[in-house]
């Protein structure tokens, strides 16, 4: 039987697994200040580097190659330490990518939401 979390407990991801918070995801329609444009994935993001809670917009293109769901539905990204671990037996949207230099992401399905892993390559 399924242990249920209480409500003043982190979820698992954080309290078991060691994940980090990362930032929030939210599609939007309208043009956002200070917008930046990834070409490779046709869509526009802005906010996350100027939020102090880590919230992040995203307004795609109408040919974007990413996922609809991604597309419609706000995800949520934690921070891992080996991102083939944290997908292990999860439902993949998409290909393992690095959208950055130094950074590793893939997107899971979880419960019906797009949920996001970001891997960040160690200093040396």
């Amino acid at each position: 039987m399924k242990r249920i979390r209480k409500d003043h407990e982190p979820p698992p991801a954080i309290s078991r697994k060691g994940m980090r918070f990362h930032h929030i995801g939210i599609p939007t329609d309208e043009p956002k200040p200070g917008e930046k444009y990834l070409e490779e994935y046709k869509f526009y993001v802005s906010g996350f580097d100027t939020s102090e809670f880590g919230i992040e917009w995203m307004r795609f293109e109408k040919d974007s190659p990413i996922s609809p769901i991604i597309q419609k539905i706000p995800h949520i990204a934690f921070e891992v330490e080996d991102l083939e671990s944290a997908i292990i037996g999860r439902k993949l949207i998409g290909a393992i990518s690095s959208p950055s230099k130094g950074v590793r992401t893939a997107m899971i399905l979880e419960n019906g939401a797009p949920v996001e892993f970001l891997e960040f390559e160690k200093s040396k």
